[in-house]
């Protein structure tokens, strides 16, 4: 049985692996820095798609190298050092993620590559030492093909770019990670994972995550006690907090932390519900931009928020308690909510103060919503 052969079980996240996550919230930073070349009233679609292929990526890479230290991590040296390489090689990510990326983009994907075959040298490791040992094999045998497979796209694409100008190998890199883990990479896992861990990571991601948005967020504050100024820093402050109080409730009442799975799919779902807070984060640093046309910059917004509360919930439909009853209309009453919020949102775009206070009210809204549910779960 895994439990025996991996040695240490009852994992508890370690100081090396928050300060590991520290490094991506510089990277956090530098992608959102994309969405800051406008025309024609928005965000260009180059910089845009620059900017989402460039989030999935960096989220992928936490995510592959939170399951390893998950599933194989002994709190070994060479494990520390493998980390702290891949830090170091993330400096690269962040320093070549900027609006004259195409003139970076060698330095971007060799990084990139060398940070993903680090990764799937580990894996390499395990399967020498667990060859013969079942699951562990067979699972660390699938995430070195997985691993040195997308690094050779990504490597690809550095020959691409060279000769096309297009970047499309790295998206489809992106794309078969994400395809492969969730098909192949899980298969007969559950019982390598330790879930706690590898939900507290998340939750941790996550909190890190918000920590960026507040920093955002600082520049409402910049009017000082103006009455309009502190009505908008106000309602920004409101909105991260019923966002963050959200989560909470979904971390600490509905998620069943306990349960026995191999935790990919938790894995996947959070990369796209850190990928809608960095939106929301630049959704409300849009507000305050009048370079951006009204419409655009509402339908941001209004996709950013249904993004975030659509995979909150999908995280619930196969990792909440057994005690969650009536799942399923506790999501139909959010999406009745949502579409209320996006026709409101639509209605009244053409006043941001009203649109910011929809959006407070919204959030708390969803938060009421969830704190009345996890309160009934509680107490069955």
């Amino acid at each position: 049985m895994i439990r025996q052969t991996l040695e240490d079980r009852e994992k508890k996240v370690e100081y090396i692996e928050l300060i590991y996550d520290l490094i991506f919230v510089y990277i956090i930073g530098r992608n959102n820095s994309l969405l800051r070349e406008f025309s024609g009233g928005f965000v260009t679609w180059e910089a845009f798609l620059a900017y989402v292929l460039t989030t999935l990526a960096v989220i992928q890479i936490w995510n592959y190298s939170t399951y390893y230290v998950n599933v194989y991590g002994r709190r070994s040296v060479r494990e520390h050092v493998f980390l702290f390489i891949n830090m170091f090689l993330l400096y690269f990510v962040g320093q070549s993620t900027r609006a004259d990326w195409r003139a970076y983009h060698a330095q971007y994907h060799v990084a990139w590559a060398l940070i993903l075959a680090n990764i799937g040298a580990q894996y390499l490791i395990e399967h020498v030492r667990h060859h013969r040992n079942g699951e562990p094999g067979r699972q660390s045998r699938r995430m070195m093909i997985i691993l040195f497979a997308e690094t050779a796209l990504v490597l690809g694409d550095v020959l691409l770019f060279r000769k096309t100008g297009t970047t499309w190998l790295s998206l489809a890199a992106v794309l078969f990670g994400m395809t492969a883990v969730l098909t192949v990479g899980q298969r007969g896992s559950g019982s390598l994972v330790d879930f706690p861990h590898l939900s507290e990571r998340a939750m941790l991601y996550v909190v890190f995550t918000f920590g960026e948005m507040i920093i955002a967020i600082a520049s409402y504050f910049e009017d000082g006690f103006s009455p309009r100024g502190t009505y908008f820093a106000l309602m920004a402050f409101l909105i991260v907090v019923g966002l963050f109080l959200s989560y909470g409730v979904f971390y600490d009442r509905i998620i069943d932390r306990e349960k026995k799975t191999s935790g990919l799919g938790y894995m996947l779902l959070h990369i796209f519900l850190i990928f809608a807070m960095n939106n929301i984060t630049s959704g409300l640093e849009f507000m305050r931009e009048e370079r951006i046309d009204l419409t655009p910059k509402v339908l941001f917004m209004i996709g950013s928020f249904l993004l975030f509360f659509g995979f909150l919930f999908a995280l619930g439909s196969r990792h909440a308690r057994v005690r969650c009853r009536n799942y399923g209309r506790l999501c139909a009453k959010a999406g009745m909510a949502g579409a209320a919020f996006a026709a409101l949102m639509i209605l009244l775009r053409t006043d941001m103060t009203a649109n910011i206070a929809l959006t407070a009210a919204f959030v708390f809204a969803m938060f009421e919503i969830l704190r009345q549910y996890g309160k009934n779960v509680e107490e069955k």
